[in-house]
Parts: structure tokens; sequence; C-alpha cells
């Protein structure tokens, strides 16, 4: 059963989401379609000035950038799939423009089989997927989305390293539905990505319209993921 990868990660707890939202992560393999937002972010970027420097370094990895900006316009894709070791995936592509520089922040999340439990949630962070995190999903009362990135490993080459606690960042996301934002409505979404020993490392939050939209020439093979929304390098590793 084609089963949307955060519906197995929360069983029952999914129905209890605001319907929009619902509707939001209900994207599976084979459906022929992706989602498309656009919208404009409040906050977005490192607020730290002495940390840029550091990010601009890893800017190529498509995963953490140096700029900070307000009110800027993004783009994010939604793409289910399956991944190359046959998970059910969403691949997510963010296009963030800045002034002067458009930055693209991308990751893959898939549902790795955990026993009776069901399903967890791993993501994958960046280009070459070199970075993997816990995703721990729960519903708020009124029927938010929340999660915590945690856990995080690094892959180098052969090589599988978990940062210790005083090392790994968390990240502390809410998504939800208000209805009185815009005229009919928008998605909204925080996110905090928040390192022990030096605070706040990115931040983004802002408003988007969400609509889906079928793929060009009709595919709706299970593994069909369009070319640019591919990473350079796959990885299977947890």
């Amino acid at each position: 059963m084609n089963v949307p990868i955060y519906k197995q990660a929360l069983g029952s707890a999914f129905d209890r989401l605001q319907p929009e939202l619902q509707e939001y992560f209900s994207l599976v393999p084979g459906s022929g379609q992706y989602g498309v937002g656009e919208g404009t972010f409040d906050v977005v970027g490192c607020r730290q000035d002495w940390l840029r420097p550091l990010l601009r370094m890893t800017g190529g990895e498509e995963a953490f950038f140096p700029e900070y900006g307000e009110d800027i316009p993004f783009r994010i894709e939604n793409h289910a799939h399956q991944d190359p070791f046959g998970r059910s995936s969403l691949t997510a592509r963010r296009e963030i423009r800045f002034p002067g520089r458009t930055r693209i922040f991308q990751d893959t999340t898939s549902a790795e089989r955990d026993g009776a439990a069901g399903a967890r949630l791993v993501d994958y962070v960046g280009r070459y997927r070199r970075m993997v995190t816990d995703l721990n999903l729960s519903v708020t009362p009124d029927g938010k989305l929340r999660g915590i990135s945690e856990a995080s490993r690094l892959f180098l080459g052969a090589l599988r390293i978990p940062l210790p606690a005083a090392l790994d960042a968390k990240a502390y996301a809410q998504q939800w539905w208000d209805p009185a934002a815009g005229t009919d409505g928008r998605h909204r979404i925080q996110v905090k990505v928040i390192q022990p020993q030096i605070g706040v490392v990115l931040v983004y939050a802002g408003s988007f319209d969400y609509r889906l939209r079928p793929y060009a020439g009709g595919s709706s093979a299970q593994s069909f993921l369009p070319r640019y929304a591919q990473p350079d390098r796959w990885e299977n590793r947890t």
C-alpha cells in the first residue's frame, strides 16, 4: 500500500493534523504530481556575522548558506518518489532568492521500517547527502506539525561519524495552515537550527501558497524524480 511517509511515521496522529497539512504531506510515489510552494520568508539565514565566513565555505553543499535577509521570496518543490534503494522518500528543493544571488537548499526524507512501531524518518541534507539526521514528529493540540531533527551523522567517504551532543545542531520546525493569511489562507513555517555552543546557526520563517502540478510527460513511475531535483550523490547508510 502506497502510504505517505509522514503518515507512516505519525500513524493515527496524522489524522489530527489540520486538513490543509494532511493534503500537503499526502504526496506518494507514482502519483504523477509534485508540489510547488511560492511565498516570502519574513526572515531567513544566519544572523551571526562572525559565523558567515564559515558558512560561506559550505555554500556549495546546498545545505547551509551565509546570507541573511528579510522579506525574501522563495520557492519550494516537493517530489515523492522511491529512492535508488527502494525506500519511499520525499525530496524537497528550495530556491531562496536573496538580492543578487539565489541559494539552493535541498534534502531527501526517507522512511525506514522500524518493526512494530511502523516507520521512522531519516533526513539526508545537501546536494551530496553527506549528513543525515533523525526526524522526530508530533502533532500539537491545534493540528500543527512539529519536527525535531537531531542525532546528526556525517558521511566522509567510507567513514560514518556520529556527532556528539556537544557538537550536534538540532533543527526545530513547526508548520501549520493560517486561514487568516493572504486572501484564502496560506501555509506557514518556522525553523531554527541551534547548536548548543554557538546558538542559532540558521533561521527561516514565512508563509507560502501551495499547489500540485502534473509532471511534464505524465510520468507516474514510482522512482521518477526530475534530473534537476536529484542530488549529486545518493546515500543509504543511516
